[in-house]
C-alpha cells in the first residue's frame, strides 16, 4: 500500500506564490515517477508537472512553464511543487501521483497511487 499526502493548498492573491508538497509513504516504489496534477470545478484532471527518479526529466504543463517548478527529495520521499506568479486560472484542486516506473506520462490513468488533493485558491 502506497499512501500519498499533500500539504501547502490555500488562498493567495494574483501574483503571489505557494509551495506544495507531498510526502509517499507506505511500500517503497523503485525508481519511481511522481507528477502534479489539478482539477478545476467542471473541467477534467491536467498534467500540471512530473519529476523523475533522478530528476533528469522534468516535463511541465505549457501553462505554468517558467512559473512553476517541481522537485523531489528522495531521502525524504517528498516531492515539492513552487509555484509563482499565481493567476486566477491556477485556481484548482491539485493531486500528487506516483507511478512504479521512470517514465513520467502526462495522462492521468498512467499514475496508481494519488494523493487526497489540496485546493489552491487564486484571487484576483
Amino acid at each position: 500500500q502506497v499512501q500519498l499526502e499533500e500539504l501547502g493548498g490555500g488562498l493567495v492573491q494574483a501574483g503571489g506564490s505557494l509551495r506544495l508538497s507531498c510526502a509517499v509513504s507506505g511500500r517503497t516504489l523503485s525508481s519511481y515517477a511522481l507528477a502534479w496534477f489539478r482539477q478545476a470545478p467542471g473541467k477534467e484532471r491536467e498534467f500540471v508537472a512530473g519529476i523523475s527518479w533522478s530528476a533528469s526529466l522534468t516535463p511541465y504543463a505549457d501553462a505554468v512553464k517558467g512559473r512553476f517548478t517541481i522537485s523531489r527529495d528522495n531521502s525524504k520521499n517528498t516531492v515539492y511543487l513552487q509555484m509563482n506568479y499565481l493567476k486566477p486560472e491556477d485556481t484548482a484542486v491539485y493531486y500528487c501521483a506516483a507511478r512504479s516506473h521512470w517514465l513520467v506520462p502526462r495522462n492521468p490513468s498512467d499514475y496508481a497511487y494519488w494523493g487526497q488533493g489540496t485546493q489552491v485558491t487564486v484571487s484576483s
